[in-house]
């Protein structure tokens, strides 16, 4: 068997690596139209952080797995073929700003059905809207050059900075396919390679409906949750209780859980977001206002957490940061990842350099390139390298030095160990900490003498 997956980001590259890993008799090639993406896969510095990827990356490279960027040849050759190419939201027309855009992946499919020949299975890996399935089957269908398609939804519910850990174990493993005799041979077919070291009980199959639409509510539901502690936690601050203390007391109800109740400066990353405003976009497709009015809601709640924090910032520095450095910790969306898409780092960055202030910002992996890129496309810099009001660090105690305020906004462990008695000393006083992530103890930060702040904290 050969395996190919069409995309070498944060999902194919590391869901193909687990199959080479898990199936050394399996051929698995990860192929991308990105001539320097695939330099980097084939090079020590990974283009994808993940803890533990380096590693599955070098057992299988070269012998099992390989990335090049010969898309034709690598179709041409394989029995599976993932799709696995970015579905951004809209910029522009009919749906823009919800709907998912589709242009690589019907780019994709017009590419398989040039080159296939014989009996193909095709796996959408990327999120897509539900029905995508039908579309890709007409296109392929329509432009085969006597190949035979059976199209599968195989959705991944990977967790960044946890996706090795999630892969080698998997909560299910969804795959959606038609009910006839030869979309169910295509699914039992996938099924069997999971199984090499999935548990047969944690596999589920549905049609394919189902199992495109499971992945767009499995996220709208996690986001909610966020969301809704994110609420509470500003009613916290206004009576005096602390945030964690509520989110453990009703996570402690079995109907309820702890999960996913940790609250924050907002939710980001490449799949939240974009897949409530593809499920916002559909439900006002198919004529439901009232439910996506619910599911924006979710939305709202985020953008509204990210903007009172960066208030928050502004309305204890007396309100001004005109001129003020302000250090940020953390520039990634989460801990373990180099991934800024969505970060609430961002934004609240923007709202910062809008109020003229002066950022210094650190975070281990995340470089200034994509650091300057972000802040441009939010269009509050025309050159970010030239602009005096940034400033990026090689480590947090040259980011603080000097500093009004501390933001940290992504939960790195190593913001935990600092030496904060030394950071107090080196800042203006009064030094401020706004913890963003709830991850310092503010009142070892306050006997030091910062005047420190969290999300849902009494103050």
């Amino acid at each position: 068997m050969k395996i190919c997956c069409i995309g070498a980001g944060y999902v194919g590259g590391p869901t193909m690596a687990m199959i080479a890993l898990k199936c050394p008799d399996i051929e698995v090639e990860v192929v991308d139209i990105n001539a320097q993406r695939i330099a980097e896969w084939n090079s020590d510095r990974l283009p994808v952080f993940e803890p533990g990827l380096d590693d599955v990356v070098r057992q299988c490279r070269g012998r099992n797995l390989k990335f090049s960027t010969e898309v034709d040849r690598a179709i041409a050759e394989s029995d599976i073929i993932f799709v696995s190419v970015n579905t951004p939201t809209k910029s522009y027309g009919i749906g823009a700003g919800r709907a998912a855009d589709m242009t690589y992946i019907e780019a994709c499919a017009r590419q398989i059905a040039r080159v296939a020949k014989g009996k193909k299975i095709v796996v959408e890996k990327s999120t897509l809207p539900v029905r995508t399935a039908e579309s890709l089957k007409t296109v392929l269908r329509a432009n085969s050059q006597g190949a035979e398609f059976q199209v599968l939804s195989n959705p991944e519910f990977l967790a960044e900075g946890t996706a090795v850990e999630d892969l080698q174990k998997p909560d299910r493993v969804l795959i959606g396919g038609e009910t006839t005799p030869e979309g169910m041979e295509a699914a039992e077919l996938l099924a069997s390679v999971y199984a090499r070291w999935v548990p047969r009980d944690r596999i589920i199959t549905t049609n394919l409906w189902s199992s495109e639409l499971s992945k767009l509510v499995a996220n709208a539901f996690l986001a909610q949750r966020i969301s809704s502690i994110n609420a509470i936690s500003a009613l916290c601050e206004a009576t005096e209780a602390d945030v964690d203390e509520v989110a453990f007391a009703i996570g402690r109800d079995s109907r309820i859980g702890p999960k996913f109740l940790k609250s924050s400066v907002g939710f980001g990353g490449s799949c939240f977001q974009k897949d409530i405003l593809n499920l916002v976009y559909l439900c006002q497709h198919f004529g439901l206002p009232e439910v996506a009015e619910y599911w924006e809601q979710v939305i709202k709640m985020n953008d509204w957490q990210k903007a009172r924090f960066s208030k928050a910032i502004v309305r204890s520095l007396f309100n001004t940061v005109t001129g003020k450095k302000i250090a940020i910790f953390g520039f990634a969306f989460k801990k373990d990842t180099n991934d800024t898409r969505e970060s609430a780092a961002i934004y609240v960055c923007k709202d910062l350099l809008v109020e003229q202030a002066r950022l210094a910002i650190y975070d281990p992996q995340v470089g200034a390139r994509q650091v300057f890129k972000d802040l441009e496309q939010q269009q509050v810099l025309a050159d970010g390298r030239d602009n005096p009001q940034i400033t990026l660090c090689d480590d947090p105690y040259a980011a603080a030095e000097g500093a009004h305020a501390i933001a940290v906004l992504t939960e790195w462990d190593e913001f935990k160990k600092l030496d904060f008695e030394r950071i107090h000393a080196s800042m203006v006083k009064p030094a401020f900490v706004f913890d963003g992530r709830n991850i310092l103890d503010l009142t070892k930060l306050r006997e030091i003498g910062f005047v420190a702040r969290g999300i849902g904290k009494p103050f």
